[in-house]
Order: C-alpha cells, then sequence, then structure tokens
C-alpha cells in the first residue's frame, strides 16, 4: 500500500484524509490531528479554580473522571436538588465520578453568606460530601473563566415548560429580554455540566432536567 488513511474526531465532526505514504505531507498532517485530539482532551484541565478556603486548584487534577459541574444556591427553590446530587455521588464516587460544586450569588441573590456558612449548610441540610468551591460570577464582567468556556462549548438548553418552576422561569425572563435564550447565559441557580474521562464537554443541563436522565448520561461515561 502506498497510501494510508488518517482521521480526526472534533466534537462532532469527523475529519480525514488519505495520503501518500513517506512524505512530508502525511508528518505534518499526522502531527495536525495528534495535536487536535490532545486539544479537546486537554482543554478543561488548563483551569484553576479556588476551593472554598481560598487555596488553588488545578482541574487536572480531575483527570480521568467524569465530572458533573454545578453552580449552586442555598436558598432555591432547586436547593433540594442538594439531596439528589448527594445521592449520585455516594452511589457512582468510587467509579469515578466528582460532582464539583460552584456557590453563585448572581440569580435572585439565593446563595448569600460566607463560603463557610454555605458549607455549614449544606452539611447540616443535606450532608453533601463531593467538593465545595469558593462563590463564583458565571456571567458577566467577573465571570469564572471556568464557566465562561463551559457555554461557549454549550449553549442554554432550555426550561422544561412543565415544570413548575420552569415556567415561572420562562415568563420572568422572557419580560426581561425576549431573546433570553438565545444567549449562552447561565440562567438560573444549578445549571449542571456533564463532562467525559476525556476531558470533553459532554452536555448542558438547565436546573429543570430531571436527575434520572443525567443519572443515565453519566452512567453511559463511567
Amino acid at each position: 500500500m502506498n497510501y494510508f488513511s488518517i482521521s480526526c474526531h472534533i466534537n462532532t465532526k469527523t475529519y480525514k484524509c488519505v495520503v501518500k505514504k513517506n512524505t512530508i505531507l502525511a508528518l505534518i498532517l499526522t502531527m495536525a490531528i495528534v495535536a487536535c485530539k490532545n486539544f479537546n482532551e486537554m482543554e478543561i484541565y488548563k483551569f484553576t479554580v479556588k476551593d472554598r478556603k481560598g487555596n488553588d486548584v488545578s482541574l487536572s487534577d480531575y483527570k480521568g473522571k467524569v465530572l458533573l459541574i454545578v453552580n449552586t444556591a442555598t436558598r432555591c427553590g432547586f436547593t433540594p436538588q442538594y439531596t439528589e446530587l448527594e445521592a449520585l455521588y455516594e452511589k457512582d464516587s468510587a467509579k469515578g465520578l466528582e460532582i464539583l460544586d460552584f456557590p453563585c450569588n448572581q440569580f435572585g441573590e439565593q446563595a448569600p453568606g460566607t463560603e463557610e456558612e454555605i458549607h455549614e449548610f449544606c452539611q447540616l441540610n443535606y450532608a453533601t460530601k463531593f467538593p465545595q468551591f469558593k462563590k463564583i460570577d458565571v456571567n458577566g464582567e467577573n465571570q469564572s473563566p471556568l464557566f465562561a468556556y463551559l457555554k461557549a462549548q454549550k449553549g442554554f438548553n432550555g426550561f422544561d415548560p412543565n415544570h413548575p418552576i420552569g415556567k415561572i422561569l420562562i415568563e420572568m425572563l422572557s419580560k426581561k429580554d425576549p431573546n433570553y435564550d438565545k444567549n449562552p447565559d447561565i440562567k438560573w441557580n444549578f445549571t449542571k455540566f456533564l463532562i467525559d474521562r476525556n476531558g470533553n464537554v459532554i452536555n448542558r443541563y438547565e436546573p429543570t432536567e430531571d436527575i434520572k436522565v443525567i443519572e443515565k448520561e453519566i452512567e453511559n461515561l463511567l
């Protein structure tokens, strides 16, 4: 065989080409494909975040794990989702699941208090064991670079109109901005991003999404 085929899978697209052996072009294309693959796998791991005590934590510490990244609040109608998240964590953490909890006070100021107060609330009411990080902004000029990246990877998926809180959010946000659903900003507390073991952003779930749907997709990645 004087020719061989090489391919590169980037997000949902696969790029293929056939080149002649022993050519400079073959070498260049092969190196480019390896670089593309490694770029996709490594992008999420370049970020450093602060834990709840203010210490730096590199997301590279979670290489090889399935991640569920969540912006949370302690005084929200969705706050009871902590129970579902903790149950999911207890069931699948030994298999490689990590849930990363980022409190955010941007939505109705529903995450008041210090990081320690938030942590104590979660411990007392939901006995959470998954990592909790420093309070952040997920939108705007002071937004977390991590969440800016996540939003760029997966845009808004829409609220379930049959969910009681979903109906309220749709009405409230559409009054403020009829085109609110056209931009990728985080719309409310408990938006979730699913990351596979290679660092790819697989899906985004709005807070009205049934936890069973998320659980099934996690199980497929573990």
